[in-house]
């Protein structure tokens, strides 16, 4: 089961990651309206922090071509696109995505399903970011391939283990259900009980 810890913000945080061995660490990008942007600058500090095994995820909503090319630059392994693709995206970027779909859009899963640069998919709330849940069976529904499908949206410690049993995803992404209680930077207790808490369940 394949972990991705999302919305950091410092290195400290790369280090809880390190530490409980999380698969992916996200970093939203260009998106001001999100508490946990920052800069490309602050992003790399970040990943200079990071296990070279724990892969590097740019978290991004409708970008233009000119930002998706500065983050394949600054040595993500993914970007993950909330929202549009922009037009020709694939004829300039090498990049692998992470198509990241609401429960508003999962309509327009099989025009991305058989989109040779999409190496995977986010299933999100309604909200991204928002710490809320969706009704887990639009996921379950879903034809699996072999792309990588990551279950977000409202997951906990608490349920984590009950999402991962009913959807079977490849893996699972958290951001607010690991922040500390003022919800201000992650909880480094909260991120190692939702790792050990998705591993146990995927036994």
């Amino acid at each position: 089961m394949k972990v991705k810890i999302c919305g950091l913000t410092n290195p400290q945080e790369a280090e809880y990651l390190n530490r409980y061995h999380a698969d992916f660490a996200g970093m939203v990008l260009y998106y001001p309206k999100s508490k946990r942007n920052i800069t490309i600058e602050l992003a790399g500090q970040i990943m200079k922090c990071l296990h070279k095994n724990i892969k590097k995820v740019a978290v991004v909503v409708s970008p233009t071509l000119e930002q998706a090319v500065e983050i394949e630059k600054s040595g993500f392994d993914y970007i993950q696109i909330h929202g549009h693709i922009p037009e020709h995206f694939f004829e300039h970027i090498n990049i692998p995505v992470l198509k990241a779909f609401n429960v508003t859009d999962m309509d327009s899963y099989e025009q991305y399903h058989r989109c040779e640069g999409i190496a995977g998919y986010v299933f999100d709330a309604i909200e991204p970011g928002s710490g809320n849940t969706f009704d887990w069976s639009k996921v379950s529904l879903i034809p699996k391939d072999e792309k990588l499908l990551l279950l977000a949206g409202g997951l906990t410690p608490d349920n984590v283990a009950e999402a991962i049993r009913y959807v079977q995803p490849d893996g699972v992404d958290v951001s607010t259900g690991v922040e500390c209680d003022s919800g201000v930077g992650k909880s480094e207790e909260k991120i190692r009980q939702f790792i050990q808490n998705a591993n146990c369940a995927a036994k």
